[in-house]
């Protein structure tokens, strides 16, 4: 992966979380509810933005032999596998009349699934939020732009949406009250993006 983030990344992420906290601004919803949804969204776009690279990977290391590629081929690469309704790109396309609470909530469970290490730990109550919240959600993050981008500047998106979330929650000392499930997800996925650091953030659970 040594695709490099563009120079002006951070008004990148600026504009993601513009976006995104005007949208709650405009619902009924308050950043301790709204904070958990977005970060599942955002770890589920980091393993889709991973899962593809290793799937480009796996295709051209390819010989003439034919051979199956199943999950553990992901996993041994540092990718979790995602099946197909699983991917960004297929909850983000689907059809106006379809549950998108619904189809996230399944893309979560069907991950914890092939992916035994994550438990319980996705967040499966994607009902709560309004669907056009939810569809414009997925709007605002496939502004991301995957083909240009880092893993380390993944981890300082999702650095810059916790800070945030933090902040307007108004914990003292930048303390945020995180669900167990996310500080499992940091520490087991966003462990090895070396460049973050969640400084004055603390993790509590």
């Amino acid at each position: 992966m040594s695709l490099v983030m563009p120079a002006n990344y951070t008004e990148i992420e600026k504009r993601l979380w513009e976006a995104a906290d005007e949208l709650r601004a405009n619902s009924k919803l308050k950043p301790s509810e709204y904070s958990v949804p977005v970060l599942g969204l955002i770890f589920l776009l980091y393993a889709d933005y991973k899962f593809a690279w290793v799937k480009q990977e796996i295709g051209a290391g390819g010989s003439s032999r034919r051979r199956t590629v199943g999950k553990e081929n992901y996993q041994a690469k540092g990718a979790l596998f995602l099946p197909e309704t699983a991917r960004f790109d297929y909850l983000l396309y689907l059809p106006e009349g379809e549950d998108i609470g619904g189809a996230i909530n399944g893309a979560m469970k069907a991950i914890a699934e092939e992916n035994e290490e994550l438990g319980g730990a996705l967040p499966r109550d994607y009902n709560r939020l309004e669907k056009p919240i939810l569809r414009e959600l997925l709007k605002i993050l496939n502004r991301i732009p995957r083909q240009e981008i880092t893993e380390d500047a993944f981890g300082e998106i999702y650095q810059y949406f916790l800070g945030n979330f933090a902040q307007k929650e108004g914990q003292k000392g930048g303390e945020f009250f995180t669900p167990t499930w996310l500080v499992k997800l940091i520490v087991e996925v966003i462990r090895p993006l070396a460049k973050v650091d969640f400084g004055n953030v603390k993790l509590i659970h």
